[in-house]
């Protein structure tokens, strides 16, 4: 079973496009749809080495999330390492930094060295899936996933990945079975609620959606990340003027009217796009949203979500984006 799940260069079939080479500050269209890219707006969550202890010196947190903030924080734990190859924190920040950064093959690559080294740390093998899900690598991600939690102690990070690659699959009805499980353990989370509200709209419930992600925006956990999903679901139905004013709570004025202008350019060139736009009968589950959920989170607060979490569920209307550019 170890073998399957590190097998050097194994890849699915499944491939999520790469986005090297776009603007700098993207549209929304680009960006809000790709969780990490959204680090390079401001304002995001920055990865933490606060948990890398002992005589090894930590690098000190990127000033800023600017591309060359990251890159130079990158490039220093790069070399630690390099030094401690086997020191599964540094292993685990520097491939964080990596999916940050965009380099998603290179942090899996690494967390496959690590994750050999470890293979039964839960901790190890949700990051590695993590790091899967980010290069494509879907069914691996599945099965290294299915390894990072058990059904006695659930980790909502993971069942909130593992829903994410269900919705990236096409399969909506189990990945919104999957974040309303990781609600269960973490009410509240905005980043699955996000995921959540995305789903939905994939799903073609864009009235649910727009509820699930307002909840999210309205967190006092919720950063740029949730707005903007709102404001495109908002766009998606019509609502121009609002869809622009949740726009600029991150965004100069500017900003926000391009990532409305970009939305309503896609709608017309893209039938995947009117499809949601269009479609008047909700598809798929009809299940309560997340604030009926009443579990308390084990272990108390629950955490932040890396980095790529927050927006994983986009990835498959990254997808329709990219398709829609392209066109």
């Amino acid at each position: 079973m170890r073998e399957a799940l590190f097998k050097p260069g194994a890849r699915d079939s499944v491939a999520i496009r790469s986005k090297s080479g776009r603007d700098a500050i993207p549209l929304l269209a680009r960006a809000v749809l790709a969780g990490v890219a959204l680090l390079a707006l401001s304002g995001c969550k920055t990865m933490s080495v606060d948990d890398i202890t002992g005589s090894i010196a930590a690098p000190a947190k990127p000033a800023s999330s600017s591309p060359a903030d990251l890159r130079a924080y990158s490039e220093q734990l790069r070399r630690l390492y390099e030094a401690h190859p086997g020191n599964r924190k540094i292993a685990m920040a520097y491939a964080k930094s990596l999916r940050a950064r965009g380099l998603n093959d290179q942090a899996a690559a690494v967390m496959e060295n690590i994750a050999i080294k470890y293979p039964k740390d839960r901790e190890v093998l949700g990051a590695f899936g993590k790091a899967l899900a980010d290069a494509g690598q879907l069914r691996r991600a599945q099965e290294v996933l299915s390894h990072a939690d058990s059904p006695d102690d659930p980790n909502w990070s993971v069942v909130n990945t593992r829903g994410s690659i269900a919705d990236q699959l096409g399969d909506h009805k189990e990945a919104q079975d999957d974040y309303e499980t990781a609600l269960k353990l973490a009410p509240g989370q905005p980043s699955v609620l996000s995921n959540l509200g995305l789903s939905y709209a994939l799903s073609h419930d864009l009235p649910r959606a727009e509820s699930v992600l307002r909840e999210a925006a309205a967190s006092p956990n919720a950063d740029m990340r949730e707005r903007q999903n709102l404001a495109l679901v908002l766009a998606l139905q019509g609502k121009f003027a609002e869809a622009e004013q949740v726009s600029e709570r991150d965004l100069s004025p500017q900003q926000a009217r391009d990532n409305v202008a970009s939305i309503r350019q896609m709608i017309a060139q893209s039938n995947d796009w009117r499809d949601i736009q269009t479609s008047a009968a909700p598809r798929g589950r009809t299940t309560a949203v997340a604030r009926s959920w009443t579990l308390p989170a084990t272990g108390g607060r629950a955490q932040a979500a890396s980095d790529s979490d927050d927006s994983a569920a986009s990835r498959k209307m990254q997808q329709l984006s990219a398709d829609a550019a392209a066109r």
